[in-house]
């Protein structure tokens, strides 16, 4: 789980540089991020079933998709698509922080959305940051955003061990 949250920042800043830095291998970079978001999704179908981690997998896809347009338009300095899009991106956080809350007790609602909401966030840090041309604040964003990923990994992790004690020795 720690492995496939750090790809999904790491993956998505690398998106943020190419596209605001108008980078040739935008769609190499893409293609990997989306293969993690299917990775993280194949990651709960042991415990969950197909349905919830195909589930799981279009939600993140979007999530993604939201971002590359986020990153279009903070690029193209479009304030109004800009905020109908993180209208747009924090409802997909919500979603997934209700899809998953919804499976495990030991995800509460609110934590999820905390999370993903600071993930968010982080990521906006770094797109702006990247956009003014900021180094010093593209890695501090980058380093939260990956102390976050890593907290969202563990507090998975330990929902799936808590639930399915059984499946761990």
């Amino acid at each position: 789980m720690r492995k496939l949250w750090t790809d999904q920042i790491l993956w998505t800043r690398s998106y943020v540089v190419s596209a605001t830095a108008g980078l040739e291998d935008q769609a190499q970079v893409m293609a990997k991020l989306l293969k993690n978001q299917e990775d993280i999704g194949n990651v709960f179908k042991p415990y969950y079933g197909d349905t919830v981690g195909n589930q799981l997998t279009e939600m993140l896809r979007q999530h993604i998709f939201i971002a590359e347009k986020i990153v279009a338009a903070a690029k193209n300095q479009q304030q109004v698509e800009l905020k109908s899009l993180y209208t747009d991106w924090y409802q997909n956080a919500d979603d997934i922080a209700n899809l998953l809350s919804s499976i495990n007790m030991n995800w509460t609602l609110n934590e999820l959305r905390d999370l993903l909401h600071t993930q968010l966030k982080q990521m906006t840090d770094v797109v702006e940051a990247r956009l003014n041309k900021n180094g010093n604040a593209d890695i501090v964003a980058f380093d939260q955003g990956e102390d976050n990923g890593l907290i969202i990994a563990d507090t998975l992790s330990e929902g799936i061990m808590k639930q399915f004690p059984d499946q761990f020795s």
